[in-house]
């Protein structure tokens, strides 16, 4: 395809910096699929 769009801005990981998949507007801590993964096993064994 020769007519692609522009790929939107993605919100960086406030921990390893990657893409996430929240957009560059959204507000709060923007996690990438894996360290939110990791973060979730965290906080689940924390009881």
């Amino acid at each position: 395809m020769s007519d692609e769009e522009p790929a939107p801005a993605y919100a960086e990981c406030v921990l390893c910096q990657k893409p996430t998949e929240y957009p560059e507007s959204y507000k709060g801590i923007t996690l990438c699929p894996v360290c939110e993964w990791q973060e979730a096993q965290r906080t689940a064994c924390s009881g």
